[in-house]
């Protein structure tokens, strides 16, 4: 390799730490810019690197889980994602959770004290397709770059809403009015869960729907991604829609009564490593602050509830990928520069995180003469590059990591669980044969 290569990896968010960890894995001298805290998104507001603006919740553990296959697919890579979210996890029985800035600050330490990484706090407005770049500027991507980006792709942006949920202390929930459960009993009772009876549900829906949402000045549009749905948007689909989502009670037995006989319930799940902030899960949402606060507090256990944090809502911007990306990451038109992260239309902090992993790694075999890695459907991370790269998909939308995308077995098992276990078992074979 020649040793004037430098490569420029725009944005510190997850994707671009992994980027920028797995090039200087191979000693290449990298070249991280990150505006902030020259410059700060609508929705960031700390200086750190891979900071967490929506939920703190890095969903599933379990294999059976796909996201919970994909973080083990990761650890394969040396992931420093999954290393920060192993030091700083916070209890939420199956799924894995942090504390956003103890995560933050592990990860912002790691790539900070590498010896082949250069942080240069910038805004970069120009992308030079003739030099080696990994685009990973996420879902808010500043306007100077996406005019770049759009440049480069020939228009093949798109924008979408996204949206983040409140957050309240733990000390002013009603705790006569909750109690703590885990889903099915899966893992420990951490989150703590707030029964409502079919009145109470009623009242609470026809507040919600009829609240004053925020006037959204700087978006073009109204597309709002699936899963990030904001819940007062979701609850104008039906009345009984959120008790068949955010708010649905089955496998949630009330050790006060032994039933789980509620009509709906909101699950609050910890925000960080002390337990003092709690945040309404499934409650990303664009109401007004004071609406927030007026029709939230009608759930049962926030009467009172002292919101520290208010949900937000704020841009998602996407390329049209499978025009322009091949599976490595790569653009088509211009060789020398990847793609990473959200922007690419993986959705999701792992899946963002697993596609920086893949961007860099390329990228690093690339530069040192050794074989791109072939991304196989069989697996996770094989599956979301085949995805967003896939020239047939012509209406594209962001793909968060899921069993649906993965090849299927050769034999047939009726049982999902030991379907998807299988699978899984399958795709950490391959991975570990990885030569990374």
């Amino acid at each position: 390799m020649n040793s004037d290569v430098r490569v420029k990896v725009i944005g510190a968010g997850l994707a671009g730490c992994e980027a920028a960890l797995q090039l200087a894995k191979y000693n290449i001298e990298t070249e991280l810019y990150e505006m902030k805290p020259v410059k700060f998104s609508p929705a960031h507001h700390s200086a750190g690197f891979a900071e967490l603006v929506c939920s703190n919740s890095l969903k599933a553990e379990r294999i059976e889980n796909a996201c919970g296959l994909l973080k083990e697919e990761m650890r394969h890579f040396g992931s420093v994602i999954m290393q920060a979210a192993d030091v700083s996890r916070v209890p939420a029985g199956g799924a894995l959770a942090v504390d956003r800035d103890m995560f933050s600050d592990f990860i912002t330490d790691k790539v900070r004290s590498n010896p082949f990484i250069t942080v240069i706090n910038e805004e970069v407005t120009q992308i030079n397709p003739d030099e080696y770049t990994i685009v990973a500027t996420g879902p808010l991507t500043s306007d100077g770059l996406s005019a770049a980006i759009s440049h480069l792709t020939g228009g093949g942006e798109l924008a979408f809403y996204d949206a983040a949920a409140p957050i309240v202390t733990a000390e002013s929930i009603d705790r006569s009015k909750v109690f703590r459960a885990a889903r099915y009993g899966r893992g420990t009772a951490d989150y703590i869960n707030c029964p409502m009876t079919k009145e109470e549900y009623t009242a609470f829906y026809n507040e919600l729907i009829n609240a004053e949402c925020a006037e959204l000045k700087e978006f073009e549009n109204d597309k709002v991604f699936e899963g990030c749905m904001p819940i007062e948007v979701m609850a104008k689909r039906g009345r009984e829609t959120l008790t068949f989502g955010p708010l649905k009670p089955v496998g949630l037995i009330n050790p006060k009564t032994g039933r789980d006989d509620a009509y709906a319930v909101v699950q609050l799940r910890r925000d960080n490593a002390k337990g003092t902030l709690y945040n309404l899960v499934g409650f990303q949402t664009n109401l007004k602050w004071g609406e927030q606060k007026r029709v939230f507090s009608m759930i049962p256990g926030l009467e009172n509830a002292e919101f520290v944090k208010y949900g937000v809502m704020h841009r998602n911007t996407f390329i049209n990928s499978p025009a322009l990306l091949d599976k490595y990451y790569r653009m088509r038109k211009y060789p020398k520069v990847y793609f990473a992260g959200q922007i690419t239309g993986v959705e999701g902090y792992v899946e963002s995180a697993s596609s920086g992993i893949m961007a860099g790694f390329n990228l690093a075999c690339e530069l040192t003469g050794r074989k791109l890695n072939e991304p196989s459907p069989k697996t996770v991370t094989g599956a979301l590059a085949l995805y967003i790269s896939n020239a047939a998909n012509d209406r594209f939308q962001p793909m968060n990591a899921n069993f649906g995308i993965i090849d299927g077995l050769d034999v047939r098992i009726r049982n999902k669980q030991e379907r998807y276990r299988a699978i899984a078992n399958r795709a950490l074979d391959i991975i570990k044969n990885t030569n990374v």
